[in-house]
C-alpha cells in the first residue's frame, strides 16, 4: 500500500507525536540517557507551548505506562469538579448545559501533577532537565501554524471585547498573528522557571525538587493566582452572561494525580487495555465486543462493509457511553456485563445490512440513564450557540473567524517507547488559549472540561462536587502474549476511539504496519450525543474522506448512511509506536503536516 512516508524503525527509542518539535524534545531525552518516562514528561510540558490552541499547563492527561518487567497501569491526570459545582448550584443560575467556555466549566488542572508524578515515580531525570524544553520555547517562541493562527482568528473579537488578559498573550496589537511568524508566551517561561527555582532552593534531591514542585502548584503561588483570579473574576461565556467560577485554593490543595488497574479485553490474539469509565475508553473494548461477532478478515479497509460493521456497532457502543459511563468511584459502572459475550451477543442483533438512524443504548438492571436525543443546530433555551467546546476536527480551508466565534482543531497525543522497553502513551489535552481568559500571573489559562458533565440527575455523569467529568481523552495499549507490544492514540474528541480503533483493525485484520493503517483512508460518525457544548446528536451520520473509493462511497449510501464526503487528507490524527522481537517502530500522522515520529 502507498504510504506518505515510511514506518520508523530502530532499536535505541522512539518517540511519535502530534507535533515535530515535540517529537524532537522526546528524542533528545533518550538520547541523553533518560528512559521513556523521562522523555514523556519534557515531550508533554512541551506540547503545553507548541500546540497552545490544543493544550496548556491549565489542562489534563491519561496516560497508559508500562516499564519493563512490570504490569501496565493507568495514571489518571484528570481533576475533578470543585467542591462548590453542585448541581443545584449551576440550575440555579437558570442553566440546563454546562457552558462551554469560561469559568463555571473549569475543574482541577489535573496535568501538571500527573507528569510530576509520573517523573518522580519512574523517570531517571531531575526535574530542570525535563522543564527546560518547554521554558526554551516559551520564552524564545514557535511557529505560527495555519491551525494556531486560524484559532486565534475564530476568537479574537471575544479576547478583545471580553476576555482582555488572552488578547494581551495572543493578539498582536489587536491583531492576529501571522502564519509563519513566530509566537513566544514569556509568562509561561516565567512560571515554569519560579516553580523550578522555588523546587531547587527546597532541596538538592531529585525526588524533594520533584515534591516541591508538586507543593508549589497546587499550595504555593500558582494555586494562589488561580484561586484570586476565579474569586474576583467574571466572565463571559457561552451561556451569553457573565460568571464567576467555583474552582478555589482549598479544591487544589486536596487533589493529587493517581495509578489505576486498567480495564483489558482479549481480542484476535491481543489483550487490549484502555482508562475506565471515567474516560470514553472502554467504549474501544465494547466496539471490539460487538465486531468479534464478524469476519472482518474476509474484507479490507475500503471495503462498504468494513466501514458500514464499524460504524454500527461505533453507534451502539456510544450509545452506552451516554447511558453507563461516569466517574466509577462516585458511580458503579457495569462494565463486566457490557464487555460480556451474552450482552453483546444480543446487542449485535440489531446491526443489520442499513444504517440505524436512532439511539439505541442498552438495559442493565439497576444502572443506567437517559439518553438526549437533541438535534443538530437545536440550541437549548436561553443559551446561545457559541460553539467553544474542544476542538475536535481541523481544517486548513476552515480557519476564517466565524460570527459565533467556534473554532475547530484537536488536542495532543505521544507515544513513546525507550530502548529497555518501557512505554508510555499520553493524551494531553485541556487549557487551550480559547477555553476560559488567560490569568495574567501565570500566562495560561484553565480547562474547562466540566461541559462534559450532564446537569440531568438522571444521568449518572451528573455533575457533582469531587467527580471526574466523563472525558473523551483516550490512550490505547495492546499486549500479545503478555508482553506490551503497542501503544497508540489521536487527539480528536468524540472521534479518539473510532480512529483509534480503526488503526488498530487495519492493523490486526489487513496486515498493514503503522504507517498504513494511519494513512488509510479514515470515517467516523457524529451520531450519538457529542461530549462538548452544545451537546449535539447528527443521527445516522457518516463522514468519509474523499479517497474512499466511489463505489464504497455509493455502497454505503445505498445502506442508508446520511454521508458527507471530506477532503481527501482530512481525518484524524493519529500516532503509533511498537515493539516486537527487539525491534522499535512507530508511525504519526501525515495531515496538516505537523505530527511527526523519529527513532534509531
Amino acid at each position: 500500500m502507498f504510504t506518505t512516508r515510511p514506518e520508523i524503525q530502530g532499536n535505541f527509542g522512539v518517540v511519535a507525536s502530534t507535533h515535530w518539535l515535540a517529537s524532537g524534545v522526546g528524542m533528545s531525552v533518550l538520547e541523553r540517557g533518560g528512559n521513556a518516562f523521562d522523555a514523556a514528561v519534557a515531550t508533554g510540558l512541551t506540547l503545553q507551548v507548541v500546540e497552545p490552541h490544543l493544550n496548556g499547563p491549565g489542562g489534563e492527561v491519561p496516560m497508559l505506562i508500562a516499564k519493563k518487567g512490570e504490569a501496565p497501569r493507568v495514571v489518571c491526570g484528570q481533576g475533578v469538579a470543585p467542591e462548590a459545582a453542585t448541581l443545584e448550584r449551576y440550575t440555579g443560575l437558570g442553566l440546563n448545559i454546562v457552558p462551554g467556555t469560561g469559568l463555571l466549566s473549569a475543574v482541577v488542572p489535573g496535568a501538571f501533577d500527573a507528569w510530576m508524578m509520573l517523573l518522580q515515580d519512574y523517570g531517571t531525570m531531575r526535574l530542570r532537565d525535563v522543564l527546560l524544553y518547554a521554558i526554551h520555547y516559551a520564552n524564545n517562541g514557535v511557529p505560527v501554524l495555519p491551525n494556531i493562527a486560524g484559532t486565534i482568528g475564530r476568537v479574537q473579537d471575544l479576547f478583545l471585547d471580553h476576555w482582555q488578559s488572552s488578547a494581551v498573550v495572543y493578539l498582536n496589537k489587536g491583531k492576529v498573528p501571522e502564519i509563519g511568524s513566530w509566537f513566544a508566551n514569556p509568562a509561561i517561561g516565567a512560571t515554569y522557571t519560579r516553580l523550578l527555582e522555588e523546587a531547587e532552593a527546597q532541596s538538592a534531591s531529585r525526588d524533594a525538587q520533584i515534591e516541591k514542585a508538586r507543593e508549589v502548584w497546587r499550595e504555593g503561588f500558582v494555586a494562589e493566582a488561580i484561586d484570586k483570579f476565579f474569586r474576583h473574576e467574571e466572565v463571559f461565556d457561552t451561556s451569553g452572561a457573565k460568571n464567576r467560577g467555583l474552582l478555589n485554593g482549598d479544591d487544589l490543595a486536596k487533589w493529587r494525580a493517581s495509578y489505576e488497574e486498567p480495564l483489558s479485553y482479549d481480542y484476535k490474539g491481543f489483550e487490549v487495555l484502555k482508562t475506565g469509565p471515567w474516560g470514553q475508553g472502554p467504549v474501544f473494548l465494547q466496539q471490539l465486543a460487538l465486531l468479534k461477532g464478524f469476519d472482518l478478515d474476509a474484507l479490507d479497509a475500503t471495503d462498504p462493509e468494513f466501514v458500514h460493521l464499524v460504524i454500527e456497532a461505533s453507534k451502539l457502543a456510544f450509545a452506552d457511553r451516554e447511558a453507563f459511563y461516569c466517574d466509577p468511584i462516585l458511580n458503579a459502572v457495569p462494565m463486566d456485563v457490557l464487555l460480556s459475550d451474552s450482552y453483546n451477543d444480543a446487542r449485535r442483533t440489531l446491526i443489520t445490512d442499513q444504517a440505524s438512524h436512532e439511539l439505541r443504548p442498552g438495559v442493565v438492571d439497576g444502572f443506567g440513564g437517559p439518553v438526549a436525543d437533541r438535534p443538530k443546530g437545536q440550541t437549548y433555551e436561553g443559551q446561545n450557540n457559541t460553539d467553544l467546546g474542544e476542538p475536535t476536527v481541523a481544517r486548513f480551508d476552515d480557519l476564517q473567524t466565524s460570527d459565533n466565534g467556534a473554532t475547530k482543531g484537536d488536542t495532543c497525543h505521544l507515544d513513546i517507547i525507550d530502548r529497555w522497553g518501557n512505554m508510555v502513551t499520553a493524551t494531553p489535552s485541556g487549557g487551550w488559549l480559547q477555553s476560559s481568559p488567560v490569568i495574567p500571573e501565570l500566562g495560561f489559562c484553565l480547562t474547562n472540561r466540566a461541559q462534559m458533565f450532564w446537569l440531568d440527575e438522571r444521568s449518572p455523569n451528573v455533575i457533582a462536587p469531587g467527580k471526574r467529568p466523563r472525558t473523551t481523552l483516550s490512550v490505547s495499549m495492546a499486549l500479545r502474549d503478555g508482553e506490551p507490544e503497542l501503544v497508540f492514540g489521536t487527539p480528536g474528541g468524540d472521534q479518539q476511539d473510532q480512529w483509534s480503533l480503526h488503526h488498530f483493525l487495519r492493523m490486526v485484520h489487513f496486515g498493514m504496519n503503522q504507517q498504513e493503517a494511519i494513512d488509510a483512508p479514515g470515517f467516523h460518525t457524529n451520531h450519538f450525543p457529542s461530549s462538548f457544548y452544545p451537546r449535539e446528536a447528527d443521527l445516522g451520520h457518516l463522514v468519509v474522506e474523499g479517497r474512499m473509493p466511489q463505489s464504497t462511497i455509493k455502497a454505503l449510501e445505498a445502506k442508508g448512511h446520511r454521508l458527507d464526503v471530506d477532503g481527501d487528507w482530512t481525518i484524524g490524527r493519529m500516532t503509533s509506536a511498537s515493539k516486537r522481537d527487539g525491534i522499535l517502530r512507530a508511525a504519526a500522522n501525515p495531515r496538516f503536516m505537523q505530527g511527526y515520529a523519529l527513532g534509531r
